[in-house]
């Protein structure tokens, strides 16, 4: 899956309590695994570092949702249920500013 895939997977907690099936967006992989940003609908609920993206047939995401830039984490590849849809270039764009202002890469 190539970077700005959305996969439906199951993300890990921050405290890694256990997990929840939701989408998340593929930042890279590698033969076994995918760093990934996952996605939620709680828009409300919005930080600087925060993607807003609106639902579309493209994404295949039922509600608007934000992508979580600095909610990342890299899992086995078989936990991943499907392939959901896939970011537009702008979309990538706007998540690779992010990422860099966030590790102050910039």
């Amino acid at each position: 899956m190539p970077k700005g895939d959305i996969l439906l997977i199951s993300f890990p907690f921050t405290d890694l309590s256990g997990n929840k099936l939701r989408p998340a967006v593929v930042l890279s992989e590698n033969h076994s695994d995918y760093t990934l940003a996952f996605i939620t609908s709680q828009v409300d609920h919005i930080d600087r570092y925060d993607v807003f993206i609106l639902m579309n047939k493209n994404n295949g995401l039922k509600k608007n949702s934000i992508i979580k830039t600095t909610k990342i984490a890299t899992v086995n590849k078989s936990l991943a249920k499907g392939l959901l849809g896939k970011l537009n270039p702008n979309e990538l764009l706007e998540i690779d500013l992010k990422l860099k202002a966030i590790f102050d890469l910039l």
